[in-house]
This record gives structure tokens, sequence and C-alpha cells, in this order.
């Protein structure tokens, strides 16, 4: 998941390079939620491990 924010941050700096503002504002705001998800997923995550005595 990490991996699709980074690609989306990576095609809005191009896109803003190129002039593109419509593309860049779009993929910009897909890779804010999609970092977002993988915060929340990660912290679920460890809490889970962490609540069962694994280490996080």
């Amino acid at each position: 998941m990490l991996s699709w924010s980074l690609t989306f941050l990576i095609l809005a700096i191009i896109a803003g390079i190129l002039g593109f503002a419509g593309i860049a504002g779009a993929a910009a705001g897909i890779a804010k939620i999609l970092f977002f998800v993988f915060l929340v997923l990660l912290i679920v995550s460890a809490l889970s491990r962490a609540l069962r005595g694994n280490n996080p």
C-alpha cells in the first residue's frame, strides 16, 4: 500500500512539473488518502500484535 502511495506522489510531482495541474491535484489527493489508510492499517496491525502478546 505504501508503494502505491509513493507511486501516486511521484506521478503528482511529474504532472505538476509538466503543467498538468488537474492530474497533479488528483494524484496528490489519492496519494494522501492511500498514505493515511496505510498508517491506520499499520497502527491496527501493531496494536493487534501487542494485544496478542507478540512484539510489534
